[in-house]
C-alpha cells in the first residue's frame, strides 16, 4: 500500500512541476501585453461606467480579443475601476467629473521592453 503511494506521488509531483514552469514561462512571455491590457481595460470600464452609465459587467462586451484574462472591480464610493490580472498586474482608473477618467499615477517598476 505504502509503494503504491510513492509510485503515483512522483509523476503527480513532475506534472505539478512541469505545469508551474509553463505557467511561469507563459506569464513572463506575455506581462508586458498584460501590463499594457490591464490599463486600456481600467480606462474601457471608466468610461464604459461611469460617462457611458452601463453597468460594469456589461464593459467586458468592449474588450478587445486577448482580455480574456483581466478583471474589473468597481468602487463606487471613490468612482474607480481597477483593472488587473490577479498577481500578474493592476491599474486604477478614477473618474472626475471634469477631467473624465484619470488614470492613476505608476507605482510599479518600468518593464523593459524587448526589441
Amino acid at each position: 500500500m505504502m509503494k503504491a503511494r510513492h509510485v503515483l506521488l512522483w509523476p503527480v509531483a513532475g506534472i505539478a512541476l512541469i505545469s508551474a514552469g509553463l505557467a511561469y514561462a507563459w506569464v513572463r512571455s506575455h506581462r508586458s501585453q498584460l501590463e499594457l491590457g490591464v490599463g486600456y481595460a481600467a480606462r474601457v470600464g471608466c468610461g464604459c461606467r461611469y460617462i457611458g452609465g452601463r453597468p460594469l459587467g456589461d464593459c467586458r462586451k468592449d474588450f478587445e480579443p486577448g482580455m480574456e484574462p483581466i478583471r474589473l472591480a468597481e468602487d463606487v464610493a471613490t468612482k474607480t475601476i481597477t483593472a488587473s490580472v490577479p498577481l500578474i498586474a493592476s491599474r486604477r482608473v478614477r473618474y472626475d467629473a471634469v477631467l473624465g477618467c484619470q488614470p492613476e499615477p505608476f507605482r510599479g517598476v518600468p518593464l523593459a521592453v524587448p526589441h
